[in-house]
């Protein structure tokens, strides 16, 4: 069984251990992203998460045990016209093509209704792939722009729920 939870700060140390295996997975995409002197990937804006309204990271669990997990902007922090950005959206590689990803998606959508944005770097074929098939199997009528975010080429998908 599918359950999402709120992380907690006191399981700060796990979401960093996460972060740093998700952002090995996004350094194929970006110069930018680089493994540091202690073998790891961090992400220094994390402490952010538990000091900043509308930064919300969850777990994503199945049986109960940790399969990945996302993160979700809403207003004040998502400076944007939308209500919401799912962001920084991790499967751990064991639990991939399971369907465990979209039906965390549909999960979310279920409980949060209303505009949402999705930012995906250009040349993550994965995930924009996993996005359109969503927005294709939900029936989701979106609108794309690409854009330079960072210095970096993303697709920005907009739609509402």
């Amino acid at each position: 069984m599918l359950t999402i939870e709120k992380v907690l700060k006191s399981q700060a140390g796990v979401l960093q251990n996460l972060y740093s295996l998700y952002l090995h997975d996004l350094s194929a995409y970006t110069p930018s992203l680089d493994i540091r002197e202690d073998g790891a990937f961090h992400f220094e804006e994390l402490p952010l998460f538990w000091k900043v309204e509308g930064l919300s990271p969850y777990f994503i669990k199945v049986d109960d045990k940790l399969t990945g997990f996302f993160l979700l902007l809403e207003q004040p922090a998502l400076q944007q016209e939308a209500d919401y950005c799912i962001n920084d959206f991790f499967i751990l590689n064991k639990y991939r093509k399971q369907g465990i990803a979209s039906e965390t998606v549909k999960d979310i959508f279920s409980h949060r209704k209303g505009t949402y944005m999705i930012i995906e770097l250009a040349g993550n074929k994965r995930a924009i792939s996993f996005w359109k098939h969503i927005y294709e199997s939900l029936h989701i009528s979106f609108q794309e722009k690409k854009i330079e975010l960072d210095g970096e080429p993303t697709l920005i998908q907009t739609f509402s729920v």
